[in-house]
């Protein structure tokens, strides 16, 4: 009898180890079930948070990513300091780098971000996973660890580790290191949910570049031209007053090839009733914020970037001071009071040749100019007047901003920081030494 209760017991210690095997995954089930899920994603929504390490000063920013099926994507990065927000859209339409706090658009017919990882994508992060056959794995309490090399346009970057929630293979963490191990970049997603069901115009260009500094974007439909004013202007009467860093803009607003006037729709911007900040055209919505006033839509026709504003921002403050509206008049010393932001970084076997003041159009700018292994110039501005453009062109991640690079044999990546515009122009910098350079200018002051 004894015997047989020694047995029983045996047996039930040999199923329960059995049953705890069971529950633990190793590398090869995970990644099996993870193609699963990107096989299966329909929509994701996630909030989270960025720190960059390039720089003297760790940066940080607060990201939003969203995605639905088969290829709209809306990602926002917000500067947690200047409350300066950037956004990318993907939609039917193309691909759409928005400055809202500029009205200033660009568009493309482009892969992106098929063709270009994105540390803040779900879709990047499991393909990096996938994609790396020597892939290292642990896990802790709550999540899966892997770490494998990673795959982005900056060349500086070499692996990445990705905590995956063991629940469901949500993203927490993710840390990308350079070939020394110093980790370069964090991000923490405090949110993140499969599933999402987003409004019908979340994805809608106009929306982002009126409503853009909402906690809730309002549904607003492409000719709700009073829903527009009220997400991206205040009344008249309020007077010119923004604070906090945020970029006033309250110009009459003209747009180049079409003279037609619009309201500018800052962040946060007060409209100055003697500034005559309006929106008369029948066709415009929030001053054509989105660049869609006659004359000045976006084409679809696939032939490159158009950058589209209006509103001028002729009153804009500098360095996210208290923003006032000034009207159509130009305050020249606001245009220069930004100085001279010079790059920490310098390729091997470049150096410094001059620094020269010029006028792109009736703006302000300083022009500097580097020479040696390779030659390349930097443009600095702020811009006073938006015009329109057509350019092909494509994005470049620089980690705090999304860049745009066009060109062929001589390609010119423009960028906005604190509100300078910078373009970096080459005709032999290489891409990954063009993006240190981009990142040598931030957090920077002007001299």
């Amino acid at each position: 009898m004894r015997r047989f209760t020694w047995v029983v017991a045996l047996v039930m210690v040999c199923l329960s180890l059995a049953v705890a095997g069971c529950g633990k995954k190793d590398a090869g089930s995970v990644v099996k079930e993870l193609d699963g899920v990107m096989s299966k994603l329909q929509s994701y929504h996630g909030k989270g948070q960025m720190t960059l390490r390039t720089g003297q000063d760790p940066q940080e920013y607060d990201v939003e990513v969203s995605f639905q099926a088969p290829s709209f994507y809306r990602i926002s990065l917000t500067n947690a300091k200047k409350d300066i927000t950037q956004i990318v859209l993907r939609n039917d339409d193309g691909v759409f780098v928005l400055t809202p706090h500029l009205n200033k658009s660009f568009r493309f017919q482009s892969d992106w971000p098929e063709n270009q990882g994105q540390v803040y994508l779900y879709q990047s992060l499991v393909q990096s996973i996938l994609m790396d056959n020597e892939r290292q794995f642990t896990s802790d309490e709550k999540a899966y660890v892997f770490d494998v090399v990673a795959n982005y346009q900056n060349g500086s970057l070499a692996r990445q580790k990705v905590w995956l929630d063991k629940r469901n293979y949500a993203p927490q963490h993710v840390e990308v290191s350079d070939a020394n191990s110093n980790v370069m970049v964090i991000v923490k997603f405090d949110q993140f949910e499969f599933g999402t069901k987003f409004e019908k115009d979340q994805f809608d260009m106009q929306r982002n570049m009126t409503g853009w500094n909402l906690k809730t974007l309002p549904t607003m439909t492409q000719g709700d031209s009073k829903a527009a004013e009220k997400s991206g202007a205040t009344d008249s009467k309020a007077g010119a007053g923004a604070t906090g860093g945020n970029e006033g803009a309250g110009a009459q607003g003209t747009t180049q090839e079409t003279g037609g006037k619009g309201t500018a729709a800052g962040q946060g911007a007060g409209a100055d009733a003697k500034g005559g900040a309006t929106g008369t055209s029948k066709d415009n919505t929030a001053g054509a914020a989105a660049g869609e006033s006659k004359g000045t839509s976006v084409s679809g026709n696939g032939e490159g970037a158009k950058t589209s504003s209006a509103g001028g921002d002729k009153g804009a403050a500098s360095n996210g001071g208290q923003a006032e509206a000034t009207g159509a008049k130009k305050d020249t010393s606001k245009q220069q009071s930004f100085g001279i932001i010079e790059p920490r970084y310098m390729p091997s076997g470049v150096k410094k040749q001059d620094v020269t003041e010029l006028k792109l159009g009736e703006e302000q700018a300083v022009m500097l100019r580097y020479s040696g292994k390779y030659n390349y110039t930097l443009v600095e501005s702020r811009p006073q007047v938006q015009t329109v453009s057509i350019l092909p062109g494509d994005i470049l991640d620089l980690g705090f901003t999304l860049g745009v690079v066009t060109g062929d044999a001589k390609k010119t990546l423009t960028w906005t920081y604190d509100g300078i515009e910078f373009r970096l122009s080459t005709g032999d910098l290489p891409e990954t030494e063009m993006i240190k350079v981009a990142q040598a200018v931030q957090g920077e002051m002007g001299k």
